[in-house]
């Protein structure tokens, strides 16, 4: 498909292509909707092994980020952004900075923010191009690190899970492997153990996980070994796709809770292996939101205890979306799109009501 075929695919307004050779720049930024507000999505620095696969993967990212928003209750449309190449070798001030600029350019139809390959201190050299960001560091009035929000919402879900499939919503016992121990990773390994669960891991980094065990008597697990473990829960944590036709026929889970993005790599045709073999999966989208909620607080004046508050919302919003795919008979991920898209189209009804109405005169 050629580009513009992908976004009519799936619905995207606008795709910006950033590039400067005199920094080294190539970015995508992809604005999907903007119904409910502004896009707003991190920017993710990845080395893509083309321009194809990152352009796939900021239209998948994107297209998330307006759902997110959407179930989650947040005035916000859906964006996201990527820069191609590796940052340890790539990633300085001055590539940042024309990122930035690139971002003001659309004027505040796109925000910015932290993801994977950017850090906080990252987000500071885009602030000084474009005022479009969040994501800022504490002593800029900023978030800082959205990961321990972003962590509590997974958290949160897998008691809903676990209340939904046992009645009780405690973890302890609970066997629960975490695929990728990264910022999210790490942080949900410190709640679950604090609570009892016992831990496996995956990671790619075997000093992530010597740390892991010696913290949290994380048992680890072989990178390519992760989806073959007899577990109760299943946590992607690292990058999207990891469950598809391969990966689904050896799951050996009760239940799918994890923070990555886009962990199907088929929509349609994996959430329904999943049900086929009943595992009960939770809609990444929804229970990742934390980080969103967290960069979206920020935007009003940034109080914590404020960001954990609204993430809270996620445990009932997730048996809300149990409950939805049991009456509509479909599967918790198409329940979950069908609510958000829901409320999308109400707003966006609402608006053109509002606009066609006519003036009301007072003829006192």
């Amino acid at each position: 498909m050629t580009p513009l075929e992908r976004m009519a695919e799936m619905g995207h307004q606008q795709v910006m292509f950033c590039y400067d050779a005199g920094v080294s720049l190539r970015a995508i930024i992809a604005v999907h909707d903007t119904t409910l507000g502004p896009s707003l999505g991190g920017v993710r620095f990845w080395p893509y092994q083309s321009e194809a696969e990152a352009l796939v993967d900021v239209l998948r990212l994107s297209r998330g980020m307006t759902y997110k928003a959407a179930i989650s209750g947040l005035n916000l449309g859906g964006g996201k952004s990527v820069i191609i190449g590796d940052p340890l070798v790539l990633k300085n001030e001055a590539l940042l900075r024309r990122f930035g600029q690139f971002v003001e350019s659309l004027n505040g139809l796109y925000i910015t923010a932290e993801d994977m390959g950017v850090s906080v201190k990252d987000m500071t050299y885009i602030r000084m191009e474009t005022r479009h960001v969040t994501g800022l560091p504490e002593e800029m009035g900023g978030s800082g690190d959205p990961s321990p929000v972003t962590a509590y919402g997974v958290y949160l879900s897998m008691k809903a899970t676990w209340k939904k499939l046992t009645g009780t919503e405690s973890l302890q016992g609970v066997r629960i492997l975490i695929q990728g121990l990264g910022k999210v990773g790490w942080a949900l390994a410190e709640r679950l153990y604090q609570e009892g669960a016992v831990l496996l891991a995956t990671d790619l980094s075997a000093a992530q996980l010597e740390e892991a065990a010696r913290r949290y008597k994380v048992q680890a697990v072989a990178p390519d070994e992760w989806y073959k473990q007899p577990v109760d829960i299943l946590a992607p944590c690292a990058r999207g796709a990891v469950l598809n036709e391969s990966t689904i026929p050896h799951l050996q889970c009760a239940a799918i809770v994890g923070s990555a993005n886009n962990q199907l790599a088929d929509e349609e045709a994996d959430s329904q292996r999943l049900a086929g073999r009943g595992i009960l999966y939770a809609p990444d989208f929804l229970i990742n939101a934390g980080g969103l909620i967290n960069v979206y607080t920020e935007l009003e004046g940034y109080n914590r205890q404020r960001a954990l508050a609204r993430t809270e919302y996620i445990y009932q919003a997730l048996l809300d979306v149990y409950q939805a795919a049991e009456k509509r008979g479909i599967t918790p991920h198409e329940a979950a799109m069908q609510l958000a898209q829901e409320r999308i189209r109400a707003i966006a009804g609402l608006r053109v009501r509002t606009f066609h109405q006519p003036s009301a005169l007072s003829l006192a």
